[in-house]
């Protein structure tokens, strides 16, 4: 029996089978969870449908978080399949290409906001969202990266996003506190996914990661889902509220 046996899981930001969100949803469900898949639109209806039958999930809905009445319809969404929800992992990032690709000084005030939007406001909406369907001991995860605390050349309003996301982790943990609701960020280091393809000079920044961090190689997407599940379960009870590093140590070292 999994540490995660029963458990109520939906999971927010898988578009293929190399997302993050992908490779947790496999670990999830490997130690006993039930997992729903959010999809963005039906062309990634397409990628994520053939997912879902490969673990046996055990449904998947559409959700763009930009659409008012699509997230209205969220609750009732997840409600007509459980009365519960015990997991959200939160795996949903945007920058208009544009902003990511010229100076940050250039990004459009409907650059920022689309990126403010999708990358950290939708946290706080999801979680408004299901507040009625979680349960005391629920689990919230998001992702974070840390250009949001340091300079990365060619993350750009992708940073800034970041780095609301991870306050409103802190503020959450308190709201959410009182009830028993644990959330948590984890950073990651580069990875190689459909997101990061569209961040200028990527290729560049897995190269300096593995040569510079401490463990001298890049972290992959099932070091990521592994700690994932240990901020899923109870084994980080007492744990809220907080950014975990799995990088390979790339954020301690100096210049």
């Amino acid at each position: 029996m999994g540490i995660l046996e029963g458990k109520n899981a939906v999971i927010f930001g898988v578009a293929n089978e190399r997302s993050i969100a992908w490779s947790i949803a496999k670990t999830l469900k490997a130690e006993g969870a039930n997992i729903a898949l959010s999809y963005l639109n039906d062309a990634l209806k397409k990628r994520v449908e053939p997912l879902s039958q490969e673990i046996g999930s055990e449904f998947i809905f559409e959700l763009d978080v930009t659409n008012d009445q699509q997230m209205e319809n969220l609750e009732s969404s997840i409600r007509s399949h459980w009365d519960n929800v015990d997991i959200i992992v939160h795996s949903l990032a945007f920058a208009d290409r544009e902003d990511l690709k010229n100076p940050f000084i250039e990004t459009s005030r409907k650059g920022f906001l689309t990126a403010m939007d999708v990358s950290a406001y939708s946290l706080i909406g999801v979680t408004q969202k299901l507040k009625n369907l979680l349960v005391q001991n629920s689990k919230i995860i998001t992702m974070t990266y840390h250009g949001s605390q340091q300079v990365m050349p060619g993350y750009n309003v992708m940073g800034v996003a970041k780095a609301a996301l991870e306050s409103s982790v802190r503020y959450l943990a308190y709201d959410l506190g009182e009830r028993k609701i644990r959330i948590n960020a984890i950073s990651a280091g580069p990875i190689r996914t459909l997101a990061a393809s569209g961040v200028a000079g990527f290729k560049e920044k897995l190269k300096i990661a593995e040569e510079k961090s401490a463990l001298r190689e890049n972290v992959t997407q099932e070091d990521v889902a592994r700690t994932a599940l240990y901020l899923c379960s109870d084994l980080s009870s007492g744990v809220t509220g907080e950014i975990l590093y799995v990088d390979s140590g790339l954020s301690i070292m100096g210049g």
